[in-house]
Formats: structure tokens, C-alpha cells, sequence
């Protein structure tokens, strides 16, 4: 039977979401284990996809936000000579061009997949166009054409390449390891390599292995978590994805306050996008800062002032 927390913890938890879930399926699932409504996810697989699933519970939903934005790993699965609706194979066929060994270009087209790309997001995507989800506009008939975003392919690496047969027609089986900017879309990627050889493609297996600082060796299967509800603790979830700043106690007591504090002179400068963790003498996290005129700002607070101290340092 289910074990479920007598109290909700707050922290990461990184699930290995299984294929066939959406991640809102995840998240309700987390929610009656951990006892709260309060859970939230940074980023979503597609129901076809597996892997890295990172949820926020608790205080830690504030965290997600900038983990969104980190940059993730993926082993995938392209096939080339058949093209999908949806660019995966959730959707219905729309050509057969066929593919065959040898592929002489393939090492080429990769290359010019890898880097900064202007990529066109599948049309399936949950990105909106005035106020509607993409795929909701599609599924409703709709024909929706999405602008192409600059996203990063840090690394774009064949693993295998395999002959094969799919409904009478011959295929090429590619697989690839991806390493790849936020809002990189890994269907575009199998669409964009089976354009440019001229076979068409789409994907056929996903696998999310790293999102930001949590990697799969940090994931667990919700029957695990059934067992055991695995929560990354707060202060442990920030430092694994985070640049992090040690505090004395007056500067942990004056973010409590929401003070802004001196610059470190020597560490991580904070951004609005990725803010630097700042800590107290008893290394838990007190707020997330960014840099903001020769000052830091707390961008979220986490430690109340009865938590470093008995009030502000200054009038």
C-alpha cells in the first residue's frame, strides 16, 4: 500500500517518469504522496517520453522557475524515412520516402544541427499562439505555423545506425545523444535531419537523462516513491543547480528582511535568469539573489528573520 508523507516535505523530488504519463499524471500522483496540493513541475515530457521529470513541493515550486531554463540531456531515437503529423510516433503518417544505408550525408546534417539553430518548434508543441495551445489549434483543425527560436545543440552525437522496416517500408534507425538549451524541441531535431537528407523522419523513443544539476542517478520510479517519497532537501536541491554564495549571519539576517546586500567580490554574479543561492552559517538556503547595481537583490526569500536572527542589522 502507498505510503503517504504524515507531512508534506518541501524539496526537489526527480522522478524517472515512465512512458505513457503526462506530467500533469505525475504531478497528481506526487501530490497524494507527499500530502499536498503544492507541487509543480519544471518543464514537461510528452506522454511517449521518459526520464528526468523534476518536481518542485512545497516552498521548492519557487525554485523551478530557474530550473526551466537549465540546459537538459537526452538519449533519442530518430527514424529516418517517414514523417509524422506531430514529428513522434503518437502521430498519424503523412509520407513514406523510405530510407537506406549507406547515409553519406548523415555526418554532415548533424554537424550543421549542432550549435546555435534557429529552430521551427513542432506544431504539436504546448507553446501559444494568441492565447491557445499550438497542439490544441492543430488537434481543432487549425493550420499553425510557429516562428523559428534560437536554441543552443551543445552536442549532437550518433550512437548507432540501423537498417530496418516499418509498415513495408524500409527505415534507418539513428541513435543520438542530445545536449541542448532550454526550449529545444528534439522532435524538430529528427524532422530537421530527416529534411535535410531528403528522407523525412521523426522520433520514435525519448529519454530525458539531466535537467540542469539532477541527473537520472538522482531519479526515482513512482513505484519507488511510493515506498519512499525521496525528497531532495531545499538548501541540496538549490547548490545541485545553482552557483551558491556563503553568508555570515548579519547579511543570511538582513535578505530575511528583503535588504539588498554588497556584491561577493569573489563569487558568482546572479542574474535575473540564474540567480546565485545564498546561505547561512548553518548552510541552509536563505534567498536567491541577482546582482543589480553593485548590490544584491533578493529575488525569493525562503528563511524568515526568526530563522537567522531577532531583526534587520541596520535602521
Amino acid at each position: 500500500m502507498p505510503l503517504v508523507a504524515e507531512r508534506a516535505p518541501t524539496g526537489i523530488v526527480v522522478v524517472d517518469k515512465p512512458e505513457g504519463w503526462t506530467s500533469h499524471d505525475v504531478v497528481a500522483r506526487v501530490r497524494r504522496l507527499a500530502g499536498t496540493r503544492k507541487v509543480g513541475h519544471a518543464g514537461t515530457l510528452d506522454p511517449m517520453a521518459t526520464g528526468v521529470l523534476v518536481l518542485g513541493v512545497e516552498s521548492a515550486t519557487r525554485l523551478l522557475t530557474f530550473v526551466v531554463g537549465a540546459d537538459k540531456d537526452y538519449s533519442a531515437t530518430i527514424r529516418l524515412g517517414v514523417v509524422t503529423t506531430t514529428d513522434d510516433a503518437e502521430g498519424e503518417v503523412l509520407e513514406q520516402a523510405g530510407a537506406e544505408l549507406p547515409l553519406p550525408e548523415l555526418a554532415d546534417q548533424v554537424a550543421r544541427l549542432t550549435g546555435p539553430v534557429d529552430q521551427v518548434p513542432s506544431a504539436v508543441s504546448a507553446i501559444k499562439v494568441d492565447g491557445r495551445r499550438a497542439y490544441a489549434r492543430v488537434r481543432a483543425g487549425e493550420t499553425v505555423e510557429l516562428a523559428a527560436r534560437r536554441v543552443t545543440v551543445h552536442r549532437l552525437q550518433v550512437q548507432d545506425v540501423r537498417p530496418g522496416v516499418a509498415g513495408g517500408t524500409p527505415v534507418v534507425d539513428v541513435d543520438v545523444e542530445v545536449t541542448c538549451s532550454s526550449g529545444t524541441y528534439v522532435r524538430a531535431i529528427a524532422r530537421d535531419l530527416g529534411a535535410a537528407l531528403g528522407t523525412g523522419g521523426h522520433l520514435t523513443a525519448l529519454r530525458r537523462t539531466r535537467v540542469g544539476g539532477y541527473g537520472i542517478d538522482r531519479a526515482r520510479t513512482l513505484d519507488e516513491l511510493a515506498d519512499e517519497l525521496a525528497v531532495l532537501p531545499l538548501a541540496q536541491a538549490a547548490r545541485a543547480t545553482l552557483p551558491s554564495r556563503e553568508l555570515d549571519a548579519e547579511l543570511a539576517r538582513e535578505l530575511t528582511f528583503g535588504r539588498r546586500i554588497p556584491v561577493a567580490q569573489d563569487g558568482p554574479a546572479g542574474t535575473r535568469e540564474l540567480p546565485v543561492g545564498a546561505f547561512g552559517p548553518d548552510g541552509e538556503l536563505v534567498a536567491l539573489l541577482a546582482d543589480e547595481q553593485g548590490r544584491s537583490r533578493p529575488v525569493v526569500v525562503f528563511a524568515r528573520p526568526d530563522e537567522t536572527g531577532d531583526g534587520p542589522a541596520g535602521p
